[in-house]
């Protein structure tokens, strides 16, 4: 049986390079996390989809367990569980982030 929230998932993740399912909106977040990797994503000008994950409480359990992580928001780059706050902060502080968009051909202002 195919789950109808993991497919929603499946289909945001193929239409869009970054994704991130958060608290809020890329312009109103609703929770500090949140809000930390819209800055990440922001300062290296990248375009992303932003899915308030509060206004559908069967996403805010789907993605919890699409990604096996039990905490949002959680960013996906084409299609690949990247993580949540601390590990984007990490990985744009060490140029990680960065490399890992050139690798996957997604286009940054920095």
């Amino acid at each position: 049986m195919t789950n109808p929230v993991f497919e929603r998932i499946k289909q945001d993740l193929t239409e869009n390079d970054v994704v991130l399912y958060m608290k809020g909106t890329p312009m109103f977040p609703q929770c500090g996390f949140s809000a930390a990797v819209v800055q990440v994503l922001t300062e290296f000008g990248v375009k992303f989809k932003g899915v308030d994950i509060l206004v559908d409480p069967s996403l805010r359990e789907g993605i919890k367990q699409f990604s096996s992580w039990p905490t949002l928001p959680q960013l996906y780059v084409k299609g690949e569980f990247i993580g949540g706050c601390d590990i984007v902060r990490e990985m744009a502080g060490n140029g990680e982030l960065k490399a890992l968009f050139d690798q996957k051909g997604v286009a940054t202002a920095a």
